[in-house]
């Protein structure tokens, strides 16, 4: 038989099999959000969310699964997850994560926790909003490489999916704005308030010598000086730097964004919670351990880079020179930031 009878044939099942489907019937009454409320202990500051995006029982369910969900990739082969594994505070051991067609991103993933509190988003903070980064993530040919559109179509016929949609904004065929509603609704679920530190911090138990005399440190303009820029709850002052990694850098950072002069060579400050676990680091994924870090900033920082941060203080002699003893405390104190529940937590697990 002719190849175009063959065609005919496929086409017609495909168009038989896709108009059989049973599409679930929703009472339109039955569309009742549940508000969610994230309990946070005294420690942490309340979160403000974005009034057009509150967060509902609904929607979180709906954002938990698009993260893990494969069909978000043009070739259907990987996730959100695959480069935000919770194992690592949702960033991955590579220092640079590899997308759909073999190709290497140019910066390392960043850690996906307590993102309820940040104002911009991605290492040079191109993305003003984290829906407007879910949107562009998807998209890049680097990493996902997949239309919102084709996405949409792929599961128009998944009653699951109409039926989480549904639940979550009361429509059944939704466009791009509400799986990025969704999926920033999930993300900013992701918050991290139980490390040892936290609880010292609310008097439930106490730091070791050790890790006293690191968090001493850490906090003492001539010690570690790390205070500065990794102060506060959050662990981020969420402005964006110039650390003396390089004295020529070849990443041009947070001036590509704002074309300012003085943004040249900056980024984002990350969050130093869960350290223990979001190897490597830096945007470029250049340290493979805390200690490499550690010994960069007591040794091996560079004067003269280009728009080098004023608060890096001891800059023009390499770093803060901390001795032996010293980078254990400090790497010690570290430590204590770690939040194994946050990790381990059922919430931000794979539902399929």
């Amino acid at each position: 038989m002719s190849q175009p009878f063959y065609i005919s044939v496929f086409l017609f099942l495909f168009a038989l099999l896709t108009s059989c489907q049973k599409e679930i019937q929703i009472n339109s009454s039955s569309f009742h959000p549940t508000p969610l409320i994230i309990d946070l202990p005294s420690n942490f500051p309340p979160i403000d969310h974005p009034e057009e995006n509150p967060l509902t029982e609904e929607g979180v369910n709906l954002g938990r699964h698009l993260f893990w969900e494969t069909k978000l990739s043009g070739n259907n082969t990987i996730s959100c997850a695959n480069c935000h594994l919770p194992q690592y505070a949702f960033t991955e051991p590579n220092s640079f994560s590899t997308g759909i067609h073999g190709d290497l991103g140019t910066r390392n993933a960043m850690v996906l926790q307590n993102l309820a509190w940040s104002n911009d988003f991605f290492w040079d903070g191109r993305a003003l909003t984290l829906e407007n980064q879910i949107l562009v993530t998807i998209s890049d040919s680097t990493e996902m490489d997949e239309t919102w559109e084709n996405f949409l179509n792929e599961i128009r016929y998944d009653n699951r999916y109409r039926e989480l949609f549904y639940n979550a904004f009361g429509i059944l065929n939704p466009d791009s704005t509400h799986a990025a509603k969704a999926l920033a609704q999930f993300i900013r679920t992701m918050v991290s308030t139980n490390s040892k530190f936290d609880q010292f911090l609310r008097q439930e138990l106490p730091l070791s010598q050790e890790e006293s005399a690191g968090y001493a440190s850490f906090n003492d303009l001539n010690g570690g000086d790390c205070f500065h820029c990794h102060g506060g709850i959050l662990g981020t002052d969420n402005s964006y730097k110039n650390n003396g990694l390089d004295e020529f850098p070849l990443d041009s950072g947070r001036g590509l964004v704002t074309n300012i002069e003085s943004d040249y060579f900056k980024f984002k400050v990350p969050s130093i919670r869960n350290i223990e676990y979001s190897a490597p680091y830096m945007h470029d994924g250049r340290f493979s351990n805390l200690d490499e870090v550690i010994n960069f900033y007591s040794t091996g920082i560079h004067p003269n880079s280009p728009n080098i941060d004023p608060l890096i203080e001891f800059s023009a002699q390499g770093g803060v020179q901390l001795n032996p003893q010293e980078r254990n405390e400090l790497k010690a104190f570290l430590l204590t930031l770690s939040d194994p529940d946050f990790i381990n937590n059922p919430k931000f697990s794979n539902p399929f």
